[in-house]
């Protein structure tokens, strides 16, 4: 996954934004100013910074900018809510800008769209005893190829690239078969049931009343 840096003043939003992204994979660096986030981006350059605006000493815009030309993708979080400094940070340019308060659900989806823009996916993930190999579109278990129609791969590709976050069978629906949600939503099931049947239930976890969240198997 990525490597990204957040930098923000208040620690209880850091924890939430740092708890939400080591969830979903990504490795995470904190900073709580921009003195702070200088001296991490010396010893290394994030994938994605995840910037307050108003920070005590250089505000965000400024560090942002620093980013912006090192080609360092840059997502501001703030509760400034005006136009203006929207626009600011959008033409200076920022990947994103999302307000305070914001839901994490929102959070990890426009973190997942600016990663698609601006670096390579990741072309293997190793969980448990599964190996999903995305750009061969190969699917193994224990060493073992496993056999999967092109809609089990790309609904399986769907769940694993966003594990451990729930996924509402409309997304799975939308994403997987192409359309929107129209009472078809058993087709996810189906395709789920046949699935575990050849990976294991346990990759797969059924998330009540809502969908599903592929969660990694148990290593062996």
């Amino acid at each position: 996954m990525a490597d990204i840096l957040i930098v923000e003043d208040e620690a209880a939003i850091r924890q939430i934004l740092t708890m939400h992204l080591t969830l979903v994979g990504h490795a995470v660096r904190e900073a709580e100013d921009a003195a702070a986030a200088r001296g991490m981006i010396a010893q290394r350059a994030p994938d994605l910074a995840l910037l307050d605006v108003m920070l005590p000493g250089e505000d965000g815009f400024s560090l942002g900018k620093t980013l912006i030309e090192m080609d360092v993708p840059v997502l501001f979080v703030t509760a400034k809510t005006g136009v203006p400094d929207r626009v600011r940070g959008l033409t200076m340019g920022a990947q994103d800008y999302i307000l305070k308060p914001f839901e994490p659900a929102e959070l990890l989806a426009r973190v997942e769209n600016i990663l698609r823009r601006t670096r390579r996916e990741e072309q293997t993930l190793v969980s448990g005893a599964l190996r999903i190999d995305f750009s061969a579109r190969r699917v193994q278990l224990r060493g073992e190829d496993v056999p999967l129609t092109a809609l089990e791969f790309d609904l399986l590709a769907m769940l694993a690239r966003r594990r451990n976050v729930a996924m509402s069978r409309e997304e799975l629906l939308g994403g997987v078969w192409g359309y929107d949600y129209a009472g078809e939503t058993r087709t996810v099931d189906v395709h789920v049931q046949r699935l575990r049947s050849k990976i294991g239930a346990e990759y797969i976890e059924t998330v009540y009343k809502y969908g599903y969240r592929f969660c990694g198997g148990r290593g062996e």
